[in-house]
């Protein structure tokens, strides 16, 4: 299977004045975008989806082979939804799966899911019946976007998620995880049961607490953080 190694290319914005930040604090840095400086949620999760879309475009390198995107329910899925859109608008054969009840997303990631459905875009929903396509998917696919679970995960991956993200990491397919890779806590950097191993995580306007944990490493791969448009001044006024 063909690594990708290099060719991980994003256009990043300044750095804040913070060098972490916990998932909770991550949490009220939105809210303060969304509610106080009036950024729509929706352009948050274009700016990240966007910026997971340019690393994994550019780590294919022109190679003809799909992508895998694996979509969880809530907000890192509506991040999953933008790069599976830009994927296909770029020519990109894309398969997006989702884990769990479709009729539960809501809010943004909706928003975005109904543009895929819009531009007639099959959504599959992950099932125990469907194991075994997805896993005959995954021995010929270019990349795998992993945006089943963010960083507001706290009890331990089971069920299809966790059956879901064993097959990712069986598969040994490229993989690019949204925000964080699905499982790992974002405050300790301890996998939560089972943990997508990716190459590459793209994490959204500063690296999680749970980073800095060196054994993270193994499942974040090649850490990038993308700026998504979350001011900078008001970083520090987060923390207690």
């Amino acid at each position: 299977m063909m690594s990708l190694v290099v060719n991980w290319g994003v256009s990043f914005g300044m750095m804040p004045e913070l060098k972490y930040v916990t998932p909770d604090e991550m949490k009220r840095l939105d809210a303060f975008a969304i509610e106080t400086i009036g950024i729509p949620g929706v352009v948050l999760m274009e700016n990240a989806g966007r910026a997971v879309f340019e690393a994994a475009y550019k780590g294919l390198a022109g190679r003809e082979l799909p992508a895998l995107v694996f979509c969880g329910r809530g907000n890192n899925g509506g991040d999953g939804f933008v790069v599976a859109r830009h994927l296909i608008n770029h020519g990109i054969e894309t398969d997006v799966f989702v884990v769990g009840a479709i009729s539960k997303v809501k809010g943004d990631a909706l928003v975005n899911l109904r543009i895929l459905r819009n531009m007639d875009i099959p959504i599959n929903r992950v099932t125990k019946k469907t194991l075994p396509e997805i896993r005959q998917k995954l021995k010929r696919c270019g990349v795998v976007i992993d945006a089943l679970l963010g960083t507001g995960l706290s009890g331990e991956v089971t069920g299809l998620y966790g059956e879901v993200i064993t097959l990712i990491n069986e598969a040994g397919c490229p993989v690019v995880a949204v925000d964080i890779p699905s499982g790992l806590d974002g405050a300790t950097g301890k996998p939560l049961g089972v943990a997508v191993v990716a190459n590459v995580t793209v994490t959204f306007h500063l690296p999680k607490k749970g980073f800095e944990n060196p054994p993270a490493r193994r499942y974040t791969g090649e850490l990038r953080v993308a700026d998504i448009g979350i001011p900078v001044g008001p970083s520090a006024a987060v923390r207690p």
